[in-house]
């Protein structure tokens, strides 16, 4: 491999500046002279641990981890090299092998609705008859989203996905941005769903709903593993829902309904390589063979021709364009680029108030 590696930095260099005309070619943030030595190889793990505060236990952990780093960093430059839609680039997930990956930060279990627990309900789609949709949306900038969080090396991201959609949603319907609690969803809504183990947003919303309401984040802060369920406090503010509705499945132009009108909890096939490593772009690439993920629909628009749903994950700002994807719509597929149209649901708050 080491004689490759003057090839493997220039194809990542030149690959960084050429994967998009539109994009800062930095893409993997860090300059060519980096990439093009391989003495530099070391130095560039070295700064990139550094930057993203990595510690390891032992020496022998070091250099397990420098090799994965090595062979991600091939992927990156071997996929940026073909020059597509999108384009990857180290972020904190460049010293984890990607089967580690997917055991440890996915999380969406459609399964569950299977097991034992109740089917999706097959409530009314609200949105059905919506005509002349804006040709693009972004609720970051009509104030109801909050900033990108991490859910940390748990699979939370369906409780984050919840409570994503519940903010809009409350934003939507009062004025008012509150971040929400995650962690009352994973310690408390057991039911069905299992904190880092897994769950899905419909049932999410159901205990919500049962719950009479959802803490704030600030009262009750995200820990990054499951912890024993708190008793509501007496003066704790609380968001409530009043229903929540699933958009028909496999339609595109449902899910822009719906997202025209509100944030959207989105089921995705998230569990390949490219994503990742995803950087920046309209993601069409590699996704895994089933949904694993959940993210929240909170946008569409176009960019030079490209068509695209704008979507935020909870992976922290450091992966992907600040923390969001842009995935590419309009492919004719009708689950749409790795299933997102497959399984979307969205809360419903007709009353306008705080508390139970």
């Amino acid at each position: 491999m080491e004689s490759k590696l003057p090839v493997l930095f220039l194809c990542l260099a030149f690959a960084a500046c050429s994967a998009n005309q539109h994009h800062d070619p930095s893409v993997v943030g860090y300059s060519q002279e980096d990439l093009v030595l391989p003495s530099k190889l070391l130095d560039l793990f070295t700064s990139w641990s550094v930057k993203h505060s990595k510690i390891y236990a032992t020496p022998k952990e070091k250099v397990k981890r420098y090799r994965v780093f090595k062979q991600n960093l091939m992927h990156i430059a071997e996929t940026n090299r073909k020059n597509g839609s999108y384009w990857l680039g180290l972020n904190q997930f460049a010293d984890i092998a990607h089967k580690e990956f997917k055991a440890n930060y996915l999380g969406l279990k459609p399964g569950l609705s299977k097991m034992g627990a109740p089917p999706r309900p097959a409530t009314a789609f609200r949105y059905a008859n919506a005509v002349s949709l804006p040709w693009a949306v972004d609720w970051r900038y009509k104030g109801a989203v909050t900033p990108v969080k991490n859910q940390g090396k748990c699979g939370s991201c369906w409780a984050f996905s919840t409570v994503a959609a519940v903010e809009g949603i409350n934003q939507i319907a009062t004025g008012k941005l509150v971040s929400l609690s995650e962690q009352e969803l994973m310690d408390c809504d057991t039911t069905f769903d299992h904190g880092c183990g897994g769950g899905i947003m419909d049932f999410a919303f159901a205990f919500i709903m049962g719950n009479q309401g959802i803490h704030t984040d600030e009262d009750y802060p995200y820990l990054m593993e499951e912890g024993y369920c708190k008793e509501k406090q007496p003066h704790a503010r609380v968001v409530t829902i009043t229903g929540y509705e699933d958009v028909p499945e496999n339609s595109e132009v449902s899910l822009l309904k719906a997202l025209a009108h509100q944030p959207v909890s989105v089921g995705i096939a998230a569990g390949s390589k490219d994503f990742q490593f995803y950087k920046g772009g309209v993601f069409d690439g590699d996704c895994s063979a089933e949904l694993d993920h959940a993210l929240t629909a909170v946008g569409y628009g176009s960019s030079y021709g490209q068509d695209y749903i704008v979507m935020k994950n909870s992976w922290g700002k450091s992966w992907g364009e600040q923390g969001f994807v842009m995935i590419k719509r309009g492919t004719g597929q009708p689950e749409g680029v790795c299933g997102i149209y497959s399984m979307a649901s969205y809360p419903v708050k007709n009353a306008i108030h705080w508390g139970a």
